[in-house]
């Protein structure tokens, strides 16, 4: 047995029955692997950078994993497809968007994984669910907790709890 790492994962969906979806990325994840221990409220969020969309149901949750970075980031992205996630359009409506916020206290730095997620301290959309799990949680290259960064955040988006 590997070493397990505390991993947060953001989620949304803008398409379709949004809840479903989230519950069934977090069902998909677990069969992957990857041990959730606890989740935000959801949040309703106005969409970024492309306005003319639904809005998003988004949470984050705290997991476990044996799977390495880049082994996370396949997972991450079959459970994606599986699910019907068609990457069209940048910044579009998706049924399920899966992102690693952080895999532990790691740095990764290749061409197709940044862990730390690298517009993670500019989205309240993330940054208010995650706040919820972990407000102390230091960002290991801002040196900043996740309350500070979500304090100073430039992202003006509305970022509401959802009470459906």
């Amino acid at each position: 047995m590997g070493l397990r790492k505390t991993v947060y994962l953001s989620l949304g969906s803008n398409l379709g029955d949004r809840r479903a979806h989230l519950a069934r990325a977090q069902q998909a994840l677990e069969a992957a692997g990857i041990r959730i221990l606890r989740q935000a409220s959801l949040y309703a969020t106005e969409p970024v950078g492309r306005a003319a969309q639904h809005w998003f149901l988004n949470t984050v949750v705290e997991a476990e994993t044996e799977l390495m970075p880049r082994q996370l980031l396949r997972a991450v992205q079959d459970v994606e497809r599986r699910l019907g996630r068609r990457r069209l359009v940048r910044n579009g409506p998706r049924v399920v968007d899966i992102d690693i916020l952080f895999y532990g206290n790691s740095v990764v730095r290749a061409a197709e994984l940044q862990i730390p997620h690298p517009r993670l301290a500019e989205r309240r959309f993330v940054l208010a669910p995650l706040r919820e799990l972990a407000p102390t949680l230091r960002h290991p290259i801002l040196g900043r907790t996740i309350a500070e960064l979500l304090a100073t955040a430039p992202d003006y988006a509305q970022v509401r709890r959802w009470r459906g």
